[in-house]
């Protein structure tokens, strides 16, 4: 049975190393009381059996012990004559040192005893004793009981690497095991469609499958068959895994979920035999959903040239996979959820129709979709009267479900970090700006020369998109430090679905217009513009190489998407014309810059100066120095068109809720009075 949550929990003890160290304790103890005990702690020497019967003549043995077994006897020494006989004090040699001497007769001894009595040399004890059997003892302790030990140790070990505390099946014969997690209902992760904001039309696509496992009989009466398989794919963060997993909630049916780094291993078959594991749970269970994540790790892309040092052990594991979700055998009632941001590097038999059926599209949210999750985001969250979820969700193009939590989050420490009450509208902006341009530096040290370098630089920015009529709106200017830049531009991204030349050539101005502010005004240009001279060629080589939006190259897109394939699909004399093409875009652009900046010279000084003063201004300081935008008006009434009817179609769709719920109330109403 796989582990998880949902069974029996047993009480057992856990491993500590105390264990090991009361054992090694233990083990000393023994060896020491079984030689004897502070007898171990006596020195002892041997002597001849004449050197015997002259130190007994003389009166120094305490007392005599003879083993008959082994031929030998120990004289142990009176404490006032351990020095006459090992030259050492009694603190060196210990409380009892003896002899030992070997004998021929044990019965010459004893006649050699009696008759040092008769002459008072000797008045201790005279014994014997059998020692075959305490060595005997003492051997096993020293030569078996170690490796036992080392043994068991091993062991214990051996099991706790290969998952020990499993139970029965663990150990390292457990390593072929599937470490899926499984839930026996899915509703027990207690997420719906509901807490899925946005993704109206991933969440429409996979809803047949819910529908399929609540009621199986609707498609198959019909002959068809449900989707084997469907692959989520989008950007980091956008709620692949959150969906997968509403999936499971809807539908009550077992949900096994694992990574596609559960299969990895460093043990060749380990992949293969887990694939298998896991589908043959899963059958047991069905109808039930797999669910890998980041499948990219298992179903990369087969080399097609074994040379090239492909992993055999993924390449088997892969197929393994292919083979489970449609070769000879059957998963009748067994559905298979996968999540990658990266489905350009699956293999493609992986994609084939009848294993995933399906690619579900989970792409960054749009406008709508913004507003829908920070509604989701700022339940928990105590916010004023000053916040307007519309203008936020305008303030975060781009953005995906998980910045936009990050977004609720990091200005409810800004609020909580000043002490209030209640997040504002202010908490959010700075956590905007925190997310997109870095944590502030308000102790970096500047020059006045280099913040007037700064300020003219963003200044030139600000004028070229006021200018330019497909520059996206304007919202704010900072020359206050953040992260790894010395001064940022905000801007309000109109989202276009198509990108136009026009669109795109007035953007590039736009990132080049404050080099070419610091060249007109400061005379001599700096690193400061780095970053938007490399969005600069990059958005030029892509508008040439790929768009087909030169002069000289029209029409043509040399985009190639061939693995394993390190060739240009162009030639040399190609490269040349793109990279004169590029040049001659980027310069055309910037003598455009500079010519707008030459014409509005004036106003640019005077949204310098007050940069320089304010270090942050915003768009209506520039419409107080420029005027208002000349086409602005546009852009902003199809906003507010869009706004309004987001509105309104919010507004009814509350109503009904409302609706609903009032006529739920009623129903239930009527049933307690019946």
């Amino acid at each position: 049975m796989p582990n998880n949550n949902n069974g029996p929990k047993m009480n057992m003890p856990r491993f500590n190393m105390n264990w090991i160290y009361a054992i090694a304790i233990l083990a000393l103890g023994l060896l020491w009381f079984s030689s004897g005990g502070p007898q171990n702690s006596s020195i002892a020497s041997k002597a001849t059996y004449s050197n015997f019967k002259t130190m007994v003549g003389k009166g120094y043995a305490s007392k005599i012990v003879v083993n008959k077994n082994q031929n030998t006897l120990r004289m142990y020494v009176k404490p006032e004559h351990i020095r006459d006989v090992f030259h050492q004090s009694a603190q060196q040699t210990g409380n009892e040192p003896y002899l030992e001497v070997e004998i021929g007769s044990s019965d010459q001894v004893e006649e050699f005893v009696n008759a040092a009595r008769e002459a008072k040399t000797f008045t201790g004890d005279y014994s014997y004793e059998n020692r075959r059997e305490s060595e005997m003892f003492n051997m096993i302790l020293y030569n078996i009981l170690p490796f036992a030990l080392i043994i068991g140790l091993y062991f214990l070990f051996i099991r706790r690497m290969g998952g020990g505390g499993m139970g029965a099946g663990g150990g390292v014969f457990s390593v072929g095991k599937s470490k899926a997690k499984m839930y026996e209902k899915g509703g027990d992760l207690g997420i719906t469609f509901k807490d899925v904001a946005g993704q109206a039309g991933a969440k429409q696509e996979i809803q047949e499958i819910v529908d399929f496992l609540k009621n199986p009989q609707k498609y198959t009466e019909l002959g068809g068959k449900i989707p084997k398989g469907a692959l989520l794919v989008g950007p980091p963060g956008t709620g692949k895994t959150l969906l997968a997993k509403a999936v499971a909630g809807e539908a009550g049916v077992p949900f096994f979920s694992m990574s596609g780094s559960d299969f990895v291993e460093m043990f060749v078959g380990v992949g293969a035999s887990r694939v298998r594991d896991l589908f043959a749970q899963a059958k047991t269970k069905s109808p039930c959903i797999i669910f890998i994540d980041e499948i990219d790790a298992v179903g990369r892309a087969r080399s097609k040239n074994p040379a090239m040092g492909g992993n055999d052990e993924r390449e088997n594991t892969l197929n393994a996979l292919l083979t489970e979700m449609d070769g000879f055998g059957t998963n009748s009632g067994v559905i298979i959820l996968a999540a990658t941001n990266r489905a350009d590097m699956l293999d493609s038999a992986l994609l084939r129709a009848g294993r995933f059926d399906r690619q579900i599209h989970v792409d960054l949210p749009d406008l709508n979709e913004r507003k829908e999750v920070f509604m989701v985001h700022l339940k928990p969250i105590k916010i004023d009267d000053t916040v307007d979820i519309d203008f936020l969700a305008r303030q975060t193009p781009g953005f995906s479900g998980a910045d936009i939590a990050n977004v609720c989050n990091e200005a409810a420490l800004i609020a909580a970090r000043h002490n209030s009450e209640k997040v504002g509208k202010q908490d959010f902006l700075d956590a905007v700006d925190r997310i997109i341009g870095g944590l502030e530096k308000k102790t970096k040290v500047m020059t006045q020369a280099e913040k007037r370098s700064i300020a003219i630089h963003e200044a030139g920015h600000a004028t070229i998109s006021w200018f330019t009529e497909f520059a996206n709106p304007l919202v704010k200017v900072s020359i206050v430090p953040r992260g790894q830049a010395l001064g940022a531009a905000w801007y309000l991204p109109e989202e276009r679905v198509l990108q136009t030349k026009e669109a795109m050539l007035d953007e590039m101005c736009s990132l080049l217009g404050g080099r070419a502010a610091e060249e007109l005004f400061i005379g001599s240009i700096s690193t400061g513009a780095m970053n938007d001279l490399e969005r600069t060629t990059k958005q030029a080589y892509g508008m040439i190489a790929f768009a087909g939006m030169s002069d000289k190259l029209p029409n043509v897109c040399y985009y190639n998407n061939a693995e394993y394939q390190f060739q240009k699909p162009y030639s040399e004399t190609t490269a040349k014309i793109m990279d004169d093409e590029v040049l001659r875009m980027i310069n055309e652009q910037y003598e455009r810059a500079k010519s707008i900046l030459k014409e509005h010279a004036e106003g640019h000084a005077q949204l310098a100066q007050l940069l320089i003063d304010r270090e942050v201004i915003f768009a209506e300081d520039v419409e107080r120095i420029f005027g208002k935008r000349p086409w602005i008006s546009r852009a902003e009434e199809l906003l507010e068109a869009q706004m309004r009817a987001d509105a309104e179609r919010m507004a009814e769709e509350r109503a009904k809720e409302l609706e609903a719920e009032a006529k739920e109330a009623e129903a239930k109403e009527k049933e307690e009075e019946v």
